[in-house]
């Protein structure tokens, strides 16, 4: 299973948000560089990079971090917030991204993201679902919708996609432990799939039972911040 550490970030610094709310912010680190260094030095690969001023302004903002993380590390990122037209995917891409990351645009654009995956390939995007009460929530959480997450993954599975990964929005940064049920419920359904669990993971034990599930990977953000999981446990874990 893959471990995939999360950096989220707002005028260029290194935060986490509770439960998605701009008004609960904690800053973790000035410099995201730093904290990605230390990630490729325990000897993990992947790096999700979230852009949460991009994703307010529905543009991407912090693309100079990317730039600097991609050409001083060999993570393999993806890149996700305020990405909405094609020219954002492009800077995107342009600034070392391996993956777009793409959620509410799936979602509300389905035709011009279908035609991003047929432009760039379907390869190059990593697609992202957040959900409460098994349902798509949008726009930074604060659409509902009534989407089946088994739905959406169907329809885009029969596009081609082949990595997505959920976040339950009840679960995020609450650090009460993950969604195991629904994350095993979306395994068994799509078997083919390199599902990502996101959200809520809080300890190495929700590690071990999201890889007894069968996860193909998992995003964890505020439990290393907080010290919950340390580099210790996750260059372990990496073996």
């Amino acid at each position: 299973m893959q471990i995939i550490p999360a950096i989220d970030i707002i005028d260029g610094k290194c935060v986490r948000l509770t439960h998605g709310d701009y008004g609960q912010k904690t800053i973790y680190n000035e410099d995201p560089l730093e904290v990605a260094k230390q990630f490729e030095d325990i000897g993990l690969m992947r790096l999700h990079l979230v852009d949460l001023d991009g994703a307010k302004a529905a543009a991407v903002k912090n693309w100079k971090v990317l730039e600097v993380i991609a050409a001083k590390t060999s993570l393999v990122i993806d890149f996700g917030g305020g990405i909405k037209t094609e020219k954002d995917v492009a800077i995107v891409f342009d600034s070392g991204a391996a993956l777009a990351t793409i959620g509410s645009m799936a979602v509300k654009e389905e035709e011009t993201f279908t035609g991003w995956l047929q432009k760039f390939g379907v390869a190059k995007f990593l697609l992202g679902a957040d959900v409460r009460d098994e349902k798509l929530t949008i726009t930074g959480w604060t659409e509902k919708t009534d989407i089946w997450i088994y739905d959406f993954i169907q329809k885009y599975m029969e596009k081609g996609m082949t990595q997505i990964f959920c976040t339950d929005v009840s679960k995020d940064g609450a650090l009460e432990g993950p969604s195991t049920e629904l994350y095993k419920n979306i395994v068994q359904k799509f078997p083919e799939l390199h599902f990502i669990a996101s959200g809520g993971v809080s300890s190495i034990d929700d590690i071990y039972a999201l890889q007894e599930i069968n996860c193909g990977g998992v995003i964890i953000g505020k439990a290393i911040y907080e010290g919950r999981i340390s580099l210790k446990d996750l260059k372990k874990l990496n073996r």
